[in-house]
């Protein structure tokens, strides 16, 4: 019992030792930082991308439609080595209010996504991501925060020696 006490105070002192450090950091003023915001985002991103993930037939399907367009946010480097044929490249850095607004004028614009995490054996143009780092949920997320709501993701991992997908390289 007098452990469990001890236990709960230390669990207390940690959550506000916690939230005091944390308190020091938001005193320094950025209106251009909002990460309760992106937080807030995240969360209806992750419930609007829920069923958003298509089957690798259902990509190739919907990319030939030619209002939709396939976005690859890797670095053009890795763009250049090997990407679905079609497919823009954007870079996920260049992802800005202008770039999008001259790529996609039109926030309607069905947008297909994919990336790294998407392929294996092929280590080289697509290296993998940790899981929680994958670059599809950084894009999806951004696309999202800025109007976009007609995005789909490829879901599956895809062998890239079996992929039904064409892909070309721009070397």
């Amino acid at each position: 019992m007098k452990n469990l006490a001890i236990v709960n105070t230390c669990s207390v002192i940690l959550v506000l030792s916690t939230a005091a450090f944390a308190q020091g950091f938001s005193e320094i003023p950025n209106p251009a930082i909002d990460m309760p915001g992106y937080l807030k985002l995240a969360g209806e991103a992750a419930k609007h991308r829920e069923t958003r993930r298509v089957t690798e037939d259902e990509f190739i399907r919907m990319s030939r439609d030619s209002r939709t367009v396939i976005l690859d946010a890797r670095s053009t480097e890795k763009f250049n080595e090997l990407h679905i044929k079609g497919a823009v490249n954007l870079s996920f850095p260049d992802i800005t209010i202008e770039s999008l607004g001259r790529l996609f004028p039109d926030k309607n614009t069905r947008i297909l996504i994919y990336c790294n995490n998407n392929f294996e054996n092929a280590e080289d143009p697509f290296p993998k991501k940790m899981a929680p780092a994958s670059l599809n949920i950084s894009t999806y997320i951004s696309l999202y925060t800025y109007g976009y709501r007609n995005v789909y993701e490829l879901g599956p991992l895809v062998d890239i020696g079996k992929t039904k997908l064409e892909m070309v390289s721009s070397n």
